[in-house]
């Protein structure tokens, strides 16, 4: 991509610092940053090489929080999880999937605008392209670990596995992207480039994540890094969802057995799932992967680079007594009407989920705790910060994918074991669908389950393609998604037309392209 303002040294310049200051673990981020790096004087040792890497992670994390909830503007506040707003400035057509909604192309600050871009994913793209062409001449004489080699491999290799990630992540929101491999030795003058299609996309994904397997190890161990940097099991978690999203449901299976057999990941008991607040901190022993943002200094690096707790997911969703300073209704409401279906009241005093995750049952305003690791930075309660990981991936989520791909698979007696599996840990009995609905009723375990955490809008999508169910608009009276929206693509966002001012080889996205 090739953008008019050059962000390729200060991006790869910030993403050192950050290295040392926010990224995934303490032994992780405790490396000297270079003030002003440049290819010439950087890429020397294990140390610079680590750094980098750390930067790739940073990048991703900056571009997952694009208005301090990006994963979850994505993934959730447009599905039947939340009434649609109809107040605030871009809220209305963000929840309502009025995603053409004019903006003036000076208020760049603008959450729109800033939800249809994709710069960010690109810086992610570009450090992680300068790590995979840079770390492999670095001599092995220059690593310290004592497995020089596979210190080196594993560097590579978690390189590929981010690649494979975020072009997975861009392709669920747009579509077609522009597919950049290389990274440019001056951003400014790289040639600009069309969106690619995604199947030639996701196909590059899969190469990526073919590579990033032989170079990365299983980490069975249950350690606070091991859900926030690749391993194998990382990489077979998102080779399952790529399979799921394409409809490839016979390569679904495989992909998750490799994660659930080998890659040492166990449920958390259920005396842990009582408090769900203890899973969403994260570096549970469920988790495959996850950004990492829930120690004390990342949380305050959140405010000042994400924008303050107003803009986080807990914000937006917590009130009083979980945030002492929402002292009204939450931001945004959850739609009662669905939380009834989800988790129907006779299962009230019995699943886990409902009655330890969500509190003001039975209200007008009632909301989900998953977020509410608060902590409080001033006096009386007052400067909140929120410390809670991005869970993307874990154990439960991938189950219940391999479920997903057996009721496709005209398995329903394979997909209830494992959703009844999954109800056993909320202290559920056995699912009563019928095996007719198995594939609709897998979804609807993976709502209960895998609530507020970045799915269900995928899942919906899978969901009315296998199956033709439109389940967007939830029981409020705003049509978010009509059958006829569905077919046309409206699932995919627009682009902002800055981007195509930019670099005039790209289009609108099809659905959209009458409309903006």
């Amino acid at each position: 991509m090739k953008y008019k303002n050059s962000y390729h040294k200060y991006v790869f310049a910030l993403v050192t610092l950050m290295a040392v200051t926010i990224s995934c673990s303490k032994k992780f981020s405790e490396r000297i940053p270079i003030n002003a790096p440049t290819d010439a004087n950087f890429w020397k040792n294990e140390t610079e090489a680590t750094s980098a890497v750390a930067g790739s992670y940073a990048t991703l994390r900056i571009a997952m929080n694009e208005m301090g909830m990006g994963h979850y503007y994505y993934g959730d506040t447009q599905t039947d999880q939340f009434v649609a707003r109809t107040n605030g400035e871009d809220y209305p057509a963000i929840t309502q999937i009025q995603w053409q909604t004019f903006v003036a192309p000076s208020q760049t600050f603008r959450a729109l605008i800033k939800l249809r871009r994709w710069d960010n994913f690109y810086r992610a793209i570009d450090q992680v392209n300068r790590c995979i062409k840079y770390i492999e001449p670095i001599p092995l004489a220059n690593f310290t670990s004592v497995d020089k080699q596979g210190a080196k491999n594993a560097l590579i290799g978690e390189n590929y596995f981010l690649r494979a990630f975020t072009y997975f992540y861009m392709s669920r929101i747009w579509g077609d992207v522009p597919l950049v491999l290389e990274t440019a030795d001056d951003a400014a003058a790289a040639p600009n480039q069309p969106r690619a299609k995604q199947v030639d996309v996701l196909n590059q994904c899969i190469k990526d994540l073919q590579e990033a397997i032989k170079l990365l190890p299983y980490v069975t161990a249950a350690t606070t890094t091991r859900p926030i940097r690749a391993n194998r099991g990382t990489c077979y978690a998102l080779l399952a969802h790529i399979y799921a999203w394409r409809g490839e449901y016979d390569k679904v299976a495989p992909a998750a057995d490799s994660v659930i057999n080998n890659g040492g990941y166990s449920h958390v008991s259920r005396a842990t799932r009582a408090s769900y607040t203890a899973m969403f901190k994260g570096n549970s022993s469920e988790g495959i992967f996850e950004i990492s943002q829930n120690a004390a200094n990342e949380g305050s690096l959140i405010t000042a680079n994400y924008g303050d707790i107003n803009n986080s997911i807990a914000a937006r969703t917590l009130k009083s007594p979980y945030l002492l300073t929402q002292l009204g209704n939450s931001l945004f409401t959850l739609d009662a009407g669905t939380l009834t279906t989800l988790f129907p009241n006779n299962a009230d005093s019995v699943d886990l989920r409902r009655r330890n995750g969500f509190d003001f049952w039975g209200t007008t305003d009632p909301i989900c705790t998953k977020y509410a690791n608060i902590v409080y930075t001033g006096p009386n309660n007052t400067s909140p910060l929120s410390q809670n990981n991005i869970i993307v991936f874990r154990l439960a989520d991938i189950k219940l994918l391999k479920a997903e791909a057996l009721a496709a698979l005209n398995n329903p007696s394979g997909a209830r074991t494992i959703v009844n599996e999954i109800r056993a840990l909320a202290g559920l009995g056995a699912t009563t669908a019928t095996d007719a609905n198995m594939f609709e009723e897998v979804i609807q375990e993976r709502g209960r389950e895998l609530f507020i955490e970045g799915h269900r809008f995928y899942d919906l999508v899978r969901l009315a393609r296998k199956t033709g169910i439109i389940r967007f608009n939830g029981t409020g009276t705003i049509t978010r998604m009509t059958s006829t929206d569905f077919n046309l693509g409206k699932y995919y966002w627009p682009i902002d037309p800055i981007l195509i001012s930019l670099n005039p080889l790209l289009t609108q996205t099809p659905f959209w392209a009458d409309k903006m």
